[in-house]
């Protein structure tokens, strides 16, 4: 009598042929109807083939200046000390308070690279790596307020529970490897962003798409030690009971469900505790890597080992890491901008220009999107008389690797850097672009919730195609 192979399968060596090839295409999303127990963050294929296949989202907490970083004004160095004209007509501020006079950039500017670019005296190191950055300059968000700003830019929303940028690229892309999350943060260890951890969170996704937080020090992942006493045997049965008991809970079909989420978490956490340790030793790192970040110097070394640890998850399979540079309040200069700009620019601007090179000498550029930007950048007239106050009408962001074309700017603010003038590029579409870089037409990477298909951008969002054409 004739038998088919997956007769042969099922029935050669007590049916392990046939659990083989269960794994493979539940690996290749090839199941008519997906185990209950399937991993959630196993590989997925985006829409189209994408230029990023990871992403590194440098968060300069706090709202940095762009009209003391990346946003020349000559205009606002003739008008230095004086009224803003009332040609610039009324705009919205934090608070009401007199019109100051405008503010000169705090540092002169120069052209690096062979594309000219002006870039700050503040950042010399990055200035180094304009030919591979393109700025946005038009940029423009919906809120004065830090909370609601940081949710818009983290979350494409300003109100709170929306899954986060990084969670939508979890809940797209899946993990390259499955011993460690698809979405990893890493808060600035003197103090979380204002608004907190749903700037990360999943929102409506599944909870096993929610960042999982590193932090600094010696255990930068919590509980990730085996207890004291128990063998790694004890563990696993334990995990295994747990998961079992959970699964006699899960109805068919439910493979979305927060429980079916829980059971993937336990999973994780278990082969994490094996394989995460290695990960965040950044002491296997030669003596020049780690000079390249700024682990050698007491003002670099913080954030600096925070990016180092960024590209050895990046070379394992993480897909999004999300780096935060600044304390609670960050670069939020209402007073004393000169020396809060000056302390995180020194902190931070080695270790990514070091980030940069050394993602370039490992062929991991091309295949890497770095973001940089806040939730806003800051106001051209003084607040007081050493500050700026927030500014969500007009700021930069920029962005490089995997397909970026570097070496250009993108958009303009008005001639003194309060509105978004030319080229206008609002965070919906800044959201549109960073998932076209990874392969989603932000208009179909969906989920549905309460009979509504969700989406990063909701109903807004234009592809910026000159940030790669």
């Amino acid at each position: 009598m004739p038998t088919t192979r997956r007769n042969f399968l099922r029935t050669a060596g007590g049916g392990f042929g046939m659990l083989a090839l269960q794994s493979l295409l539940a690996r290749d999303e090839l199941l008519a109807s997906p185990a209950v127990t399937a991993n959630p963050l196993m590989p997925h294929q985006p829409h189209f083939p994408a230029t990023a296949e990871r992403v590194i989202f440098l968060f300069m907490s706090g709202g940095p200046s762009h009209v003391d970083l990346f946003d020349y004004k000559p205009e606002l160095v003739r008008l230095g000390g004086k009224p803003i004209p009332d040609s610039f007509g009324e705009f919205k501020t934090r608070r009401k308070v007199a019109k100051n006079n405008l503010l000169p950039p705090l540092r002169p500017f120069r052209q690096h690279g062979q594309s000219g670019l002006e870039v700050s005296d503040w950042l010399p190191h990055i200035a180094e790596h304009m030919d591979e950055i393109c700025v946005l300059r038009g940029c423009h968000g919906d809120s004065v307020t830090h909370p609601e700003s940081v949710y818009l830019m983290n979350t494409g929303s300003i109100l709170m529970g929306r899954p986060s940028l990084g969670a939508w690229a979890a809940y797209g892309l899946g993990t390259e490897n499955q011993n460690m999350p698809a979405f990893v943060v890493m808060p600035d260890p003197k103090g979380w962003v204002k608004g907190g951890a749903p700037a990360w969170g999943n929102g409506y996704l599944p909870s096993t798409y929610q960042g999982t937080i590193l932090r600094g020090g010696t255990t930068p992942i919590l509980n990730l030690n085996t207890p004291e006493g128990i063998s790694n045997e004890q563990q696993r049965n334990t995990v295994n009971l747990i998961n079992r008991l959970n699964r006699n809970s899960l109805p068919e079909g439910a493979e979305d469900s927060p429980l079916a989420a829980r059971i993937a978490a336990y999973e994780l956490a278990f082969r994490m505790q094996s394989h995460a340790h290695e990960v965040v030793d950044a002491s296997q790192e030669s003596p020049a890597t780690r000079k390249l970040y700024g682990l050698d110097n007491k003002t670099t070394a913080d954030f600096g080992t925070r990016c180092l640890l960024s590209r050895r998850m990046l070379e394992r399979g993480v897909r999004f890491v999300q780096l935060y540079c600044g304390d609670t309040n960050g670069w939020d200069g209402h007073s004393k901008m000169d020396s809060n700009h000056s302390n995180l620019c020194a902190a931070s601007d080695l270790p990514i220009a070091g980030l940069l090179k050394d993602l370039k000498s490992r062929g991991l550029l091309d295949s890497t999107l770095v973001i940089w930007g806040g939730e806003f950048g800051r106001m051209p007239m003084s607040e007081g008389t050493d500050g700026r106050d927030h500014n969500p009408h007009g700021f930069c962001m920029w962005m490089a690797g995997s397909g970026v074309k570097g070496g250009q700017v993108i958009g303009e603010t008005d001639p003194v850097g309060l509105r978004a003038a030319v080229d206008k590029t609002h965070v919906h579409d800044i959201h549109a672009t960073i998932l076209h870089l990874m392969g989603f037409d932000h208009t179909k990477l969906t989920y549905r919730h309460n009979s509504r298909d969700e989406r990063l951008t909701d109903v807004f969002g234009n592809v910026v195609t000159r940030v790669f054409a």
